[in-house]
């Protein structure tokens, strides 16, 4: 459903619009200037495309979008001249270490192509709670269990997709159509203080960070208010209770969701919209008891080699790549 408040209508009044298309009917009946893009899943996808093919700039919050079908977001975008301004606290991070480290010009602006003088770009990651459990307690988690994320507020897919790290192999996709970056150029480290939210590693040897408190007000209001910086609602970083920052690289074996959304980034094609149609199945499955925590990876393991990616270069080709991934996934539960 999507309320429309003033769109050709007298000052006040309102219209709801209902069905599945109503988000894509609002975009395109209000004629916005801005699109702010926070529906959970795939469900946002075609009103994200239809804003940019519209010219209209996408504040994107939802990452399964380009993670689904940014083989025809980012081409449409760069046609029309709509700007893809991130939300997520590891783009929008990102986004601000590659300012003025040329590419497409000085001020970077997604969608671009990130400049070979970056060596490589890496996401943080917060480990979920289950970054020391034993493995074989991991296998066995509840729903409760993967739900109490230790450091973010979020919702109960996006909380569960943190907990598999499916969420952080979901931003390596996005990364990837947002600032052209191979997947050889990407890089995941667990960060449990969640105060790092980006590194850039620079070919002279340099590296640059965007720290900031965990509070998603300051990304959401960089994206809102860009190019400038308005003074800001979030909470601010004390650097008197900043004691230490840990990193280190993610365990294959109790997430492998970063690795296989580096292999659907080096097949392409429909690859992606697979990736995410069978762990929005998985997830649900889990949510309702029927599978353990441990197979939610591996169905969309199972799916990404089973579903055929084919170049899925329109909407309805995206679409079918989804169902297919999702029936075939609801067939492995």
């Amino acid at each position: 459903m999507a309320i429309a408040e003033g769109a050709h209508l007298a000052p006040g009044l309102s219209h709801v619009l209902r069905g599945p298309d109503a988000a894509e009917r609002l975009v395109r009946e209000a004629s916005p200037d801005l699109v702010l893009a926070a529906m959970v899943g795939a469900a946002g996808l075609p009103a994200t495309l239809a804003a940019v093919e519209l010219g209209i700039d996408v504040a994107l919050a939802n990452k399964e979008t380009l993670a689904a079908a940014g083989q025809i977001v980012v081409p449409a975008a760069r046609r029309t001249g709509a700007r893809l301004l991130p939300i997520d606290s590891e783009h929008s991070g990102l986004w601000q270490c590659l300012q003025g480290l040329g590419g497409e010009g000085e001020r970077v602006v997604p969608p671009c192509v990130t400049a070979p003088t970056v060596r490589r770009a890496i996401l943080t990651a917060s480990g979920g709670p289950f970054r020391q459990m034993p493995l074989d307690e991991v296998r066995r988690a509840t729903p409760e269990q993967a739900l109490a994320h230790p450091t973010w507020s979020m919702g109960p897919k996006n909380t569960i997709d943190s907990a598999t790290m499916v969420n952080k192999g979901l931003e390596l996709i996005e990364a990837h159509w947002l600032f052209g970056l191979e997947a050889r150029r990407l890089g995941v480290l667990i960060h449990p203080q969640s105060i790092v939210h980006a590194i850039v590693e620079l070919a002279d040897g340099s590296s640059l960070a965007q720290l900031s408190a965990t509070d998603m007000r300051c990304p959401i209001q960089l994206a809102l208010t860009w190019p400038a910086r308005a003074p800001g609602c979030a909470r601010r970083l004390d650097w008197r209770e900043v004691s230490r920052l840990d990193f280190a690289e993610p365990d294959p074996a109790r997430f492998p969701a970063v690795d296989l959304a580096l292999e659907v980034i080096r097949m392409g094609g429909g690859a992606g919209a697979v990736f995410n149609a069978a762990n929005e199945v998985a997830v649900a499955a889990f949510r309702e008891r029927a599978i353990p925590f441990g197979r939610i990876v591996e169905v969309v393991r199972e799916a990404v080699d089973g579903v055929p990616a084919s170049q899925a270069e329109t909407l309805e080709a995206v679409l079918g790549a989804d169902a297919a991934a999702r029936a075939f996934a609801r067939s492995r539960l």
